[in-house]
């Protein structure tokens, strides 16, 4: 396999997406010495047919105000791989987003899916549509136009939407009342729903959970224990929020959270009602965590600074790509950091990677740790499909077993000589391997 040949291929099809460049050097590194002990993939160009997806839907979404003035976003979705189960991934509503975000974002649901052995292939989608500041009814017929095109591309056994950022369970629940109206069908369509209506129980801290679970896994594996470890965790919506309530509940204590605006640093650590209090700051629709330190006064707020020059043994990534970078890295080593956990996608550069992985820092990518939320979408999927419910300890203890599994997966793939894991090339080795015997069997279409 002749990356670089392969890379300027692809740069030369969709110049300027460079986080969709990134994904795809990082995966082809990791994989290049296995995948030349399989002449067959060669053979039949499976990277050059993993790499690009199935197909791109981009549309026109014209909707109302509420002042009756009306506006027009982008839509997207891109169907990455289908090779073991229908399409499956989240649609983000932002400002910022683009096709090289959602690329890259396809192109890693596809092994992050893959990896947790349940039959869903790799999706992505969403808008440039903001919520932020749009009253509940401009949500809601924003949602609704949304629907009324990409309805025709999805279903049960097709492409199953979820969630992301900007995309809550109210989006979920305005995107499927439509999806149904539209086709007469109450199908397993959408996951994140409602629990009313066909949703699971932990879902929206499924993210969250699941990568203590992995977290705790890396840490194990070297005999360290959780309980009494110091956190630090970005963001501080869903994902923050389930990370910080499972990293309590386990022991550790977290002591950051943060947003566009800055961090928090809460020294006597953020538990119980400060825990509940992330979820207020993020119903307020305002983007920032400075109203914290009003709330808790004994806390400190550092505007226009990120969490990771905060002495601690963990730190988890949770709010969006590359906001840990080579200096945030250096900073973490040298205050002596044991474990780096993406529980966010692509949460760090990948010079900030290599750093980690040269001082050989216990750290794990996002297709791994963050599985967890795909993993319960898999199983609400399941639930629909048996046209059941199960209890929050059932979902929570299938999620365990299946972050287990993923871990086993990356330590069969990723150990080095030396005992080092390298969970980069053991969850993409992993998934790949998995992705690609699937598509040698099916031929090539």
């Amino acid at each position: 396999m002749n990356i670089e040949k392969i890379m300027a291929s692809l740069e030369a099809k969709h110049p300027g997406e460079s986080e969709y460049f990134q994904a795809v050097r990082a995966v082809l590194n990791s994989i290049e010495e296995v995948y030349n002990q399989h002449p067959e993939f060669e053979k039949a160009k499976i990277v050059e047919r993993i790499i690009e997806p199935d197909r791109i839907y981009t549309f026109r979404v014209a909707w109302v105000d509420d002042k009756g003035e009306v506006q027009t976003n982008l839509g997207y979705r891109v169907q990455f791989n289908n090779a073991i189960g229908p399409y499956k991934g989240g649609i983000r509503f932002h400002s910022s987003l683009n096709l090289s975000i959602l690329k890259f974002l396809g192109f890693e649901q596809t092994f992050k899916n893959a990896l947790t052995t349940l039959p869903m292939g790799g999706a992505k989608g969403g808008s440039d549509f903001s919520p932020r500041g749009k009253s509940q009814a401009e949500i809601m017929r924003f949602c609704q136009a949304f629907m009324l095109e990409l309805w025709k591309f999805i279903g049960p056994d097709i492409d199953v939407p979820a969630g992301d950022i900007g995309v809550g369970g109210r989006e979920v629940g305005y995107m499927y009342g439509m999806y149904k109206k539209l086709t007469h069908e109450v199908t397993g369509t959408f996951t994140g729903k409602g629990l009313e209506f066909g949703g699971s129980l932990i879902r929206p801290e499924a993210t969250g959970f699941g990568g203590l679970y992995f977290v705790q896994e890396m840490l194990e594996n070297r005999d360290i224990e959780l309980k009494g470890k110091v956190v630090a965790i970005s963001g501080f919506g869903n994902v923050a929020w389930g990370a910080a309530t499972k990293a309590t509940q386990l022991g550790a204590k977290v002591v950051t959270i943060s947003g566009p605006d800055g961090y928090i640093y809460d020294e006597e650590g953020i538990s119980g009602d400060k825990i509940d209090f992330m979820l207020e700051l993020r119903a307020s629709g305002n983007d920032i965590v400075e109203p914290y330190i009003e709330e808790f006064p004994n806390a400190k707020f550092y505007p226009n600074k990120r969490p990771w020059e905060v002495k601690v043994d963990i730190a988890l990534p949770c709010a969006t790509q590359n906001e840990l970078n080579v200096e945030d890295a250096q900073k973490l080593i040298k205050n002596g950091v044991l474990c780096v956990g993406e529980i966010s996608n692509m949460g760090c550069t990948s010079e900030a990677i290599d750093l980690f992985i040269e001082n050989q820092i216990c750290y794990a990518p996002g297709k791994a740790v963050n599985a967890g939320g795909v993993a319960t979408s898999g199983l609400e999927m399941t639930q629909n499909a048996m046209h059941l419910n199960w209890s929050a300890v059932e979902v929570e203890k299938k999620l365990q077993e299946i972050m287990h599994g993923i871990h086993n997966q990356c330590v069969k793939y990723g150990k080095q000589p030396d005992g080092y894991i390298n969970y980069v090339k053991g969850a993409n080795i992993a998934g790949f391997m998995k992705v690609a015997k699937a598509m040698m069997a099916q031929g090539v279409v």
